[in-house]
């Protein structure tokens, strides 16, 4: 009998220290502090110390998603993972800076990034290696890394410039013999597609013995079994960290203990990290400790259809740009914030890629058009056809949906405020990205000569926040 211990991180999202996290009550949503890499780092050692050896892998969204991280392109959170030690990962907003940056990433990162459906547009070949052989515990383990799908799907172009993407479940049957060939006696698959996306899968495929799942943000409690395959998703934001502890005989999966471990304010730092961590985010700590506003509700996304979070920026877009609507994409990303003081930490949390604010005119047959594809990509029976995030936020409308019904078929009524939305008027929108509104969408986008976040100090600026709740998607 051989045991084999694999630890997870997936979603990091760049968060160094200490933040507020979204806990699901009773009584509702309720805030915690949690995470932060030093008290990561802390766990993880314990465990390394107790086993002996372990696989700890990482999905990816790690090195985008906070000012010190965007402001160094990824490369400020180097020297701490390489002394995390994971023994790989994949990647999707890793990619934000570009296909080059990532690959310089790559390259001063003391593991691989694993994706075998991601090619060269030119070449047709792969852009990151395939699989990792490990031996961990007296295990041969191969590692197929399987990176976000969506990426040059409804990502910013400058994402995906130079490659193209694949689902991944052409390309793994024969990557699963070939590790086998090469003595793999457990395979485990690190998957950035999401957990509804690593169900149908390793339903479809089998040979996998392990899915470690990314990009969706779940807080698997206890281990999922599809057929032979054992899944695990462990939360984001450092916040948490997945422990798989396996038996095995003969190459065989004989027992499975999971736990999702609560990385709490209770756990001691690692002083070494805690110093690194200091170190790293005090040149900007006058910028970013700015009070620029008030909050009298927490800001969170921790909502499919809306949340607090994403009111607070669309009413800013409509606040300095005088559209009617507003639009944004339905990020997962960015922890909450609490009732009280707004800082500029704050905002770049709430749009760490700081865009600038945009208009279109958009018909009213373009405005059911648009949201009607962006309820197919979230909740479409097929989860090849969803694309990651929550709804589309929108602001200034009321969408009546059957949310059960199928594609184009979903929205049952809007109102633009007390008007029922006329197919054929045009209607001025803002918005923050592509992904807000798709260029397909609309007629003269205009980039305004302010960014999101221009916009949210100079809202806050004039009032305490208070929308709560829009009312903008009503389940029917």
């Amino acid at each position: 009998m051989i045991n084999l211990t694999i630890l997870q991180m997936n979603d990091l999202h760049g968060y160094l220290d200490l933040h507020n996290e979204v806990y699901y009550e009773d009584k509702g949503i309720t805030l915690s502090k949690a995470g932060g890499l030093p008290r990561l780092r802390t766990v993880v050692e314990e465990i390394r110390k107790e086993k002996g050896e372990i696989l700890f892998l990482d999905n990816g969204d790690t090195i985008h998603g906070t000012y010190e991280a965007v402001k160094s392109e990824g490369a400020a959170l180097v020297p701490l993972l390489n002394l995390l030690r994971p023994d790989a990962m994949t990647f999707h907003w890793d990619i934000a800076y570009g296909p080059d940056v990532l690959k310089k990433r790559e390259k001063e990162l003391d593991y691989p990034i694993l994706a075998s459906n991601v090619y060269y547009k030119d070449s047709d070949e792969l852009f990151m290696k395939p699989y990792l052989i490990k031996e961990v515990s007296g295990v041969k383990v191969g590692i197929i890394g399987v990176a976000s799908n969506i990426i040059g799907r409804n990502m910013p172009e400058s994402f995906s410039e130079g490659l193209y993407f694949t689902n991944g479940d052409k390309e793994l049957p024969s990557y699963i013999r070939e590790v086998r060939e090469n003595g793999a006696e457990i395979v485990v698959l690190l998957s950035h597609l999401g957990f509804p996306q690593d169900i149908a899968l390793v339903s479809q495929i089998s040979g996998i013995d392990v899915c470690i799942s990314g990009h969706t943000h779940n807080r698997i409690r206890e281990a999922v079994k599809i057929k032979d395959t054992f899944i695990i998703q462990s939360g984001s934001h450092g916040s948490f960290l997945g422990r798989l502890d396996l038996s095995l005989f003969e190459g065989k999966i004989t027992s499975v203990h999971h736990e999702l471990i609560d990385i709490s304010e209770g756990i001691p730092e690692d002083p070494q990290f805690a110093e690194m961590v200091k170190d790293i985010m005090d040149p900007y700590r006058d910028h970013l400790d700015q009070t620029v506003g008030k909050t009298d509700v927490v800001l969170h996304r921790g909502t499919s259809l809306e949340c607090p979070m994403d009111n607070l920026l669309l009413s800013a877009l409509l606040h300095k740009s005088g559209a009617q609507i507003a639009f944004s994409n339905g990020w997962r990303y960015g922890v909450p914030v609490d009732i009280g003081p707004v800082t500029m930490r704050d905002l770049h949390q709430v749009i760490p890629v700081n865009p600038p604010v945009s208009v279109v005119d958009l018909t009213g047959k373009e405005i059911i058009d648009m949201l009607e594809a962006n309820l197919e990509h979230t909740y479409s029976a097929n989860p090849f056809n969803q694309m990651g995030g929550y709804v589309k936020r929108a602001l200034g409308l009321k969408i009546y949906l059957k949310v059960e019904n199928g594609e184009g078929q979903r929205i049952q009524k809007i109102n633009v405020g007390d008007e029922e939305l006329d197919l054929n008027r045009t209607y001025r929108a803002c918005y923050v990205t592509s992904q807000g509104v798709p260029k397909k969408f609309g007629r003269n986008h205009e980039n305004l000569p302010y960014s999101a976040i221009d916009a949210l100090v100079d809202y806050l600026k004039t009032e305490t926040f208070k929308l709560k709740e829009s009312g903008s998607y009503v389940l029917i």
